[in-house]
């Protein structure tokens, strides 16, 4: 009788995998067979445990919350110490984690915020943001003459915009600080995430809604986006600031739409994630390896950790925290030590967003492969396994004219630098810095002093604000036109610059940080100068590198050579 219901379960599993599309002959080694069962069994129990909890009377969970608080406060960390003896500290915390939205946010801070939406060729609505000027301008009210400089910042896997205004200091938090530099500063968002659940015609239930990959976000949401931005604010060009797989998706944009690079002048890639060696976790790494599609038996066909928002919103905060801070050392071996507590329970909530299990699988492919291609839709058919008869697209990276520099941490597990720079073109410029992870460099507690200066002396270059009263407080390494010129093939260390204290653990980027008005004077009226500049042709590769390699070494980091490639590597605490 057992072996009857044995079999029954081993034929039902094997319909399930077959119905799925999840091969499994010849794929999994023995030790991994546990594995996958254990992890269908995981997500069984969690399944069950979401209904149970859903169904629940609303007293219960809070007693389980009021628990979990008491469980919490018998071993108090130094982090909530921190907070509960900083009233002020507190409520930042407290409105930051429970800001509804982008535009609330952005409020808190005093910042005005819009909300736009954009229309792709293949029928998605993408809700993006603007915050158009500088704290305190009436920007929206009071447009300036002559269009301001427009920065494009775009987000991770499984994130949307949020991420970049959910800083607890307004000092490190980047779309502020371009913005009160005097740059149109925007925000973009994939479909399927919180803002762009809707289609024309398909709805968020239905398999279709979700079936896309990393193709279909650089075939069109990234320059549909980037088209609408530009027809909105009246200019040609734009620089392009993207983190993780946001950085990712503009490089493959670029590649298979090279009308692009025309629209483009720079573009910072922040944490690049391009061909990720893998996950640190080696169970779980070979697991995928063996089978990226075993995602679709994990999680379906639709949004992936569909369950995560349920969870947030019922767990206590502090053990949400340190549910997050395990993941991802689970996953990716990251520590966190850069980033405070305070800042983890401000930001963790807005961490993850929607995206299609598709788009993750095709993440899983290209770690397999060891390569950055487009999604490999016959990936599970054995007739296709013979590489002299098939082989899936490469993103074609030559395509890419734009100038490129990447800023990424030195223990990263996510960023493989010989990968990206295959990948790139030879004039790249790449910035590392030690002791720095992930998502470091959106929240780590020297962003401002570590990464944003690189930053701005890049945009001063590719995407100038003509305004020197809205830039006078910013660190920005001064670039020396005759040297950069210079033909020469070694570098004089030794001519004026602004020094960037990069040792300086709680230096703010404004000289004072309270009082971010005074950079906020009404702005001159428009001259030629000003409109010549804002039609300024973008630098090539070469140009950019030898002149940012000659900025960055005025503030003692020696290359060892004039190349164009220049890996500018920092230590940080």
């Amino acid at each position: 009788m057992q072996v009857s219901v044995l079999l029954v379960g081993i034929f039902f599993f094997s319909i399930i995998l077959f119905k799925l599309k999840v091969p499994f002959s010849g794929k999994l080694t023995v030790l991994e067979w546990p594995v996958l069962v254990f992890s269908l069994l995981l997500v069984v129990i969690e399944t069950i445990l979401s209904v149970i909890t859903s169904i629940l009377p609303g007293f219960v969970i809070r007693i389980f919350s009021i628990l979990t608080s008491l469980i919490f406060s018998l071993v108090p960390s130094s982090g909530i110490n921190v907070i509960l003896a900083d009233p002020k500290l507190d409520d930042i915390v407290n409105n930051v984690s429970k800001a509804p939205g982008f535009v609330e946010m952005c409020q808190f801070f005093g910042y005005e915020a819009e909300e736009h939406v954009v229309k792709t060729k293949d029928g998605y609505l993408l809700g993006i943001h603007r915050i158009g000027g500088p704290k305190g301008s009436n920007w929206r009210m009071d447009p300036p003459e002559v269009p301001r400089p427009v920065i494009y910042l775009h987000h991770g896997l499984l994130m949307n915009s949020e991420i970049w205004v959910s800083n607890i200091d307004p000092s490190k938090c980047l779309p502020f600080l371009l913005a009160d530099m005097g740059y149109d500063v925007w925000l973009g968002n994939n479909r399927g995430n919180k803002y762009s659940r809707k289609h024309v015609s398909l709805h968020a239930s239905s398999n279709l809604f979700w079936n896309f990959s990393i193709d279909d976000f650089a075939l069109y949401d990234i320059p549909d986006t980037i088209d609408y931005i530009l027809y909105i604010v009246g200019l040609k060009t734009l620089a392009y600031i993207g983190f993780s797989q946001g950085s990712a998706q503009a490089l493959a944009s670029l590649s298979i739409n090279p009308e692009l690079n025309n629209k483009i002048s720079i573009l910072i890639a922040l944490a690049p994630a391009i061909a990720p060696p893998g996950l640190r976790n080696h169970i779980v790494d070979s697991l995928m390896r063996a089978s990226p599609s075993l995602m679709y038996l994990f999680f379906g066909r639709k949004a992936i950790l569909m369950s995560t928002a349920f969870w947030q919103n019922i767990m206590y905060p502090p053990l949400f925290v340190r549910t997050i801070d395990a993941s991802l050392s689970f996953l990716f071996n990251w520590k966190g030590k850069n980033i405070s507590y305070a800042q983890k329970l401000a930001a963790y909530p807005h961490l993850y967003s929607y995206t299609s299990v598709k788009s993750v699988v095709h993440w899983f492919q290209i770690i397999q492969n060891g390569r950055f291609h487009m999604y490999d839709d016959e990936f599970e058919s054995t007739f296709n396994k013979n590489k002299r008869f098939y082989r899936v697209a490469s993103f074609p990276t030559q395509n890419i004219i734009t100038p490129v520099v990447l800023l990424y941490g030195k223990s990263d597990s996510l960023v493989d630098v010989e990968v990206l720079l295959s990948e790139l073109p030879k004039d790249t410029i790449h910035i590392g810095v030690d002791n720095y992870e992930h998502l470091d460099m959106l929240w780590g507690n020297h962003v401002n002093t570590a990464i944003f200066p690189y930053i701005f002396t890049t945009l001063s270059e590719c995407s100038p604000i003509d305004n020197s009263s809205e830039v006078k407080s910013v660190h920005v390494i001064n670039i020396n036109d005759n040297e950069a010129s210079n033909d020469n093939d070694t570098h004089d260390e030794t001519h004026s610059a602004n020094t960037l204290d990069t040792n300086a653990e709680e230096q703010s980027v404004f000289s004072d940080k309270d009082d971010l008005k005074s950079i906020h004077e009404e702005e001159p009226s428009p001259t030629p100068e000003k409109e010549k500049l804002l039609e300024k042709p973008s630098l090539t590769h070469e140009e950019l590198a030898r002149r940012l390699s000659n900025s960055f070494s005025s503030i003692g980091i020696n290359f060892g050579s004039s190349a164009p490639v220049v890996e500018v590597t920092t230590s940080h605490p």
